[in-house]
């Protein structure tokens, strides 16, 4: 099994931006390229209200754990949990400081509603393994907190998930070591991306540096 270093770690966050699109993953994780819009303004106050910094809090037989710092090495990431919640169970792990047991619980925060697709329910996912690398524990379930409907969704951390987070940090290792760059590929979702006016996709669709040379060499010829 891959063991990374820690220099070698990558942004646990970026699944989200890689799985949206891998254009856009590496504008801002390799090119370190990032432009604000009003959906990332809003998502920051958000996650700043989870966790300004870190801190934990107990409630009856719940602690909470607020802004945790999270690492794998097998995957290769870091980063920081929203909240984690530890709650007393008898099938659960022993956590150093506490009494008793717990069932670990990762819960993150997101802007707007639930999405048909897969994008924030893998960086969930991959918040679960790493915690579950770090506290030699097995999580089954955690959730995520959408700003718009106020309410929680429950997510099953199966084996699908998981075998789609170890896939995904995979290939955006072996992108990052080769610093390379997708091309333009326009979707429907450019439109609400926070890098719109710096990926230009609509300027740069189908075009690439050759093929613009090429063209202003044959036009040049017939002149």
């Amino acid at each position: 099994m891959t063991q990374y270093k820690e220099e070698d770690f990558l942004s646990l966050s970026g699944i989200q931006h890689f799985e949206f699109c891998r254009r856009q993953w590496a504008l801002i994780h390799i090119e370190m390229q990032w432009d604000e819009n009003f959906r990332t303004i809003e998502g920051h106050l958000l996650h700043k209200k989870a966790h300004d910094e870190y801190s934990t809090e107990k409630r009856g037989d719940i602690i909470i754990s607020r802004g945790m710092p999270i690492f794998s090495r097998t995957l290769g990431v870091n980063g920081v949990c929203d909240i984690v919640e530890f709650h007393r169970h008898d099938d659960g792990t022993e956590i150093f400081g506490r009494d008793g047991k717990f069932k670990v619980f990762p819960v993150e925060y997101k802007r707007g509603e639930p999405k048909d697709s897969d994008i924030d329910i893998l960086q969930l996912a991959a918040q679960a393994m790493c915690l579950e690398e770090m506290l030699c524990c097995n999580i089954e379930e955690g959730s995520i907190f959408y700003g718009e409907t106020r309410r929680r969704t429950l997510v099953k951390i199966n084996e699908h998930l998981r075998n789609k987070v170890k896939a995904r940090f995979k290939e955006m290792h072996e992108m990052y070591d080769k610093r390379h760059t997708p091309k333009v590929k326009p979707t429907k979702s450019c439109n609400a991306c926070s890098l719109k006016n710096l990926c230009l996709p609509k300027l740069c669709k189908n075009k690439s540096a050759k093929e613009y040379i090429f063209k202003n060499i044959r036009e040049g010829d017939l002149t």
